[in-house]
C-alpha cells in the first residue's frame, strides 16, 4: 500500500484531473495524469467500478495489487504527478505478477511518467 500522503483526498481533485489531464491506455488499464508542481511527490487513485466485479473483495484485491505496483515504481517518477488509474478488465485480479508488472510499467513509460531504465538482461558488462 502506498503512503497516506500519496493518496487523493476528496472528490474535487479527481474531478479536476478528469477534466484537464492527459491520458494513456493499454488493453485493461487507462491512466489519467497531470503534473502537480505544488506537491513534493505524486498522488494516486485507482478506480475499479462495480462493472468489473460485483464483489468488493475482488475490487479491493485489484486495487491493492495496483497500489503495490505503483509503490515499486514510485522511485522512478520524473516529477510530482496526480495520477488516476482506471481498470477495464476483471482479469487483473488473477493476472500473474510478472504480467501485471509489465503492463503497468509499459503504461507509465508510454505516458513518460517514469525514467526508463534498461532491463537487467540488456546491460552489457565490459570485457576485462
Amino acid at each position: 500500500m502506498i503512503a497516506r500522503s500519496n493518496r487523493f483526498h476528496g472528490r474535487g481533485s479527481i474531478q479536476r484531473l478528469y477534466k484537464t489531464a492527459k491520458s494513456a491506455r493499454s488493453g485493461s488499464l487507462a491512466l489519467r495524469y497531470a503534473p502537480n508542481e505544488r506537491r513534493g511527490s505524486y498522488r494516486l487513485a485507482i478506480v475499479v467500478s462495480r462493472k468489473i466485479s460485483k464483489s468488493a473483495v475482488v475490487r479491493n484485491r485489484i486495487r491493492r495489487r495496483l497500489y503495490e505496483q505503483v509503490r515499486i515504481l514510485s522511485s522512478d517518477f520524473t516529477s510530482p504527478y496526480d495520477v488516476v488509474i482506471v481498470v477495464y478488465d476483471p482479469n487483473i485480479a488473477e493476472m500473474s505478477v510478472a504480467k501485471l508488472t509489465t503492463e503497468v510499467n509499459n503504461l507509465f513509460k508510454r505516458a513518460k511518467l517514469i525514467n526508463t531504465r534498461p532491463a537487467p538482461h540488456d546491460i552489457v558488462e565490459p570485457k576485462k
